[in-house]
Parts: structure tokens; sequence; C-alpha cells
């Protein structure tokens, strides 16, 4: 992995999106119990020849809990704003309304294997797997062919084991990190982005956290907090544009149903509308949302004490979700490094100079950070192959 220019978030350059406050991180893992963990494969040159690389690929792991998920189960949701991609397991998770493994994103030729590693992880943790009952991984994945090297099928168990074994709550790095980094947003270089936000309901606060896998849409539609960016930035495009895609993971301590979950779910897709997604016929725009605050434990026998907050006083966790979803895409596009990959293909880091100067322009002051001071990026552990 190359040095690359350094980045900073986008609140880091004075852009808040939404009037909520933020958690202390601005990131999933201001749920209690949330861990996210990294594993970034990144090596090989791009006159490599096709099937031997480069890799410019990853798996990223997300933990509801640090307890067994498949015999402590948190209740869940799923939504699809467009179904040209895939989650594994999602089926399950709109049936049962449950979630019961860790989630793992990663590439569209990686998810077999981030799949069968889970697998193989979740039975050798419990001997019991494959004799009472089977499992479901939940694995998503989106499209990094632009710049990796998708036939060379790069991903590998241990890059899944990598990535779990660094889950941790704390700071998430973001861009071009883990299952981001081959990953491009509205023609520049996307992938890992996380936001949250503090909600009140009932008179109780909760937090609303959001991770993105950003690699969807046209340069001409990126919009940030209501300014038009891609259209006062026409130049830095890449060869090649595809429609892409995106896994949204929401994450709330709020005790909500599964109904109430795959709502929240649905409002994550406004924040992808809210940068300029379109859910284009190709895009593959998939929210899945948990909520830490209940468990159901598996093989209960016996009707189950549930305390749900009432439909008509979540309102404000709606926006919550809507908001930390669109600033989670933009923090991927401010995090995200200029990448070089297969054949030669660049996708360009989102100019954040530039970016500054055009928000500033439409009402929305914006300024690179002074020399020295903190970007609001601090990484949280990760673990990356190199050559």
């Amino acid at each position: 992995m190359p040095e690359q220019e350094t980045r900073c978030r986008a609140r880091a350059l004075g852009i808040s999106i939404g009037t909520l406050p933020t958690g202390p991180l601005n990131a999933i893992t201001d749920v209690p119990d949330v861990a996210v963990g990294h594993c970034s494969v990144w090596w090989g040159g791009p006159d490599l020849p096709v099937g031997q690389g480069p890799a410019r690929t990853g798996v990223t792991a997300i933990m509801a809990h640090d307890g067994d998920l498949f015999r402590d189960r948190p209740r869940a949701g799923v939504f699809a704003l467009n179904g040209a991609g895939e989650v594994i397991g999602s089926t399950a998770i709109r049936e049962w309304g449950l979630l019961e493994t860790p989630i793992v994103l990663t590439n569209s030729q990686g998810i077999g294997a981030a799949y069968d590693a889970t697998v193989r992880w979740l039975m050798a943790r419990d001997p019991r797997l494959g004799l009472d009952d089977v499992v479901m991984p939940v694995v998503g994945e989106c499209d990094d062919s632009f710049l990796n090297d998708a036939r060379g099928l790069h991903v590998l168990p241990e890059h899944v084991q990598a990535a779990r074994d660094a889950a941790a709550p704390g700071p998430v790095d973001e861009g071009a990190v883990g299952a981001g980094v081959g990953m491009t947003c509205h023609d520049f270089k996307g992938g890992i982005g996380t936001s949250s936000r503090l909600a009140v309901a009932g008179g109780a606060g909760f937090v609303v956290g959001v991770l993105v896998l950003s690699n969807y849409g046209g340069r001409a539609r990126l919009t940030i907090d209501g300014v038009p960016v891609g259209r006062e930035i026409t130049d830095l495009l890449p060869l090649d544009s595809s429609e892409g895609s995106c896994v949204v993971v929401a994450a709330t301590d709020a005790p909500l149903s599964s109904r109430q979950c795959a709502r929240l779910a649905r409002r994550c897709a406004l924040g992808l509308g809210q940068t300029g997604s379109y859910a284009a016929d190709g895009s593959g725009e998939i929210v899945l949302a948990f909520t830490t605050a209940d468990r159901v434990p598996r093989g209960a026998v016996r009707p189950l004490p549930r305390a749900t907050l009432p439909d008509e006083i979540i309102a404000e966790l709606f926006e919550a979700a809507v908001d930390a979803t669109a600033e989670a895409v933009v923090n991927s596009l401010c995090m995200a490094v200029t990448v070089e990959g297969r054949n030669g293909n660049v996708a360009h880091a989102l100019p954040l100079d530039r970016l500054c100067e055009i928000m500033t322009g439409y009402g929305r002051p914006a300024r690179l950070p002074v020399a020295g001071q903190s970007s609001g990026a601090d990484r949280a552990g990760g673990a990356t192959e190199r050559e």
C-alpha cells in the first residue's frame, strides 16, 4: 500500500449534515457492543496478467455484540432499495427478523469464500452447529472489479479471519480499507464510511450508527449537504463508470421490533438518495438494520418479555438514520485516497480543497484543517496484506 495524501472526515472540513448531534466517535461503534474490523488485501501492480493481480480488495466484519451471536440473536430487518446485488442471509432476516452471525462485507467474487470461511469459523466455535441446526452467515458484496483483479479470487479464508480478529469497538478506519479498498463512489474513490447520531424517543436517548460500503453513483449526481458537488468537478473521471452498488449497515440501541428495524433500514435508503443515488438498474443498494437492545435466545420455548418503542415516537430515530447514512457516504469519499489498480485504472480521491471551495461558494462554509490539527479520523485496528 503506497504512501498517500492526508485525508480527513467531513466534520473536520466543517461539513455537518442534519441537526442532530453525533455520538462521541461519529461512528457505528458509538452503539454499545458493536465492533468493526478490516483486512485490506492490497498488493501487485497494474501490469500483472489477468487472474494474477493486482489485488485491490478486502474484508470488513461487523459484530453486533461480543458474545455468541448464533445463540443470542439481535432483532434485525432488511430493505433492498434495488436488488442487483447480494447480501446472503438477508432472506432469513426478512423471515425471522433476527441476526445470528457476524456481518461480513467483501467483493462480488469473494462472497462465496467469505461465506464458507464464516461457516467454518462458527462451527469451530460451536460443536453442535450442523447437528442441532445449521447456520446461514450474513455476507454482502459490491463489485470492485474496476480496480481489483476479480478473476484472481484474492479474498482468502485468512483474510476473513483477520477482519473478524480485528473487530473492536472504538474509531473505525474509513475510505480505501477492508472491503472498501477497490470501491468507487460517484466516479471518485469510495469505500468504507461511518457516522452516528443521537436521538430522543419517549424522553430517552438512543444512538443510531451507520456503516456504508459505497460503490455507486454517477459524478453529476453527487450531492453533499444539498450542494451539487459533482456538477462542479467535471475532471478526474475514471476511464469507465458502472452503476455499482452499496451495502448499508445500521445499528441502534433503541428497543425496536424486527418490523421497526426494517422501517429504520428504509430510512437509510433516503440518506443514499440525499447524496445522489437513484437506485440505478444495475446498482444493488441493500440495507441491514439491527438493535442491540434485545436478544432472542435460540431454543426458547416460552413467551419472551419484550419492550419496544411505540411507532408514534420513533420519528427522530428515522431522522438520525437518514442523516447518518448521508454523512457516512461523504466520509467514505473524504477519507478515501487515490488508488491505481487493474489495467492501470485509477479512481481519484475527491479533492478536499476544491470540495471546500465549492461548499463555501454555495453558502456552506468549509475549510481544510489547520496543519497538525486532528482530522477526527483516528484509526481502529485492522490488517493489511502487502507484497
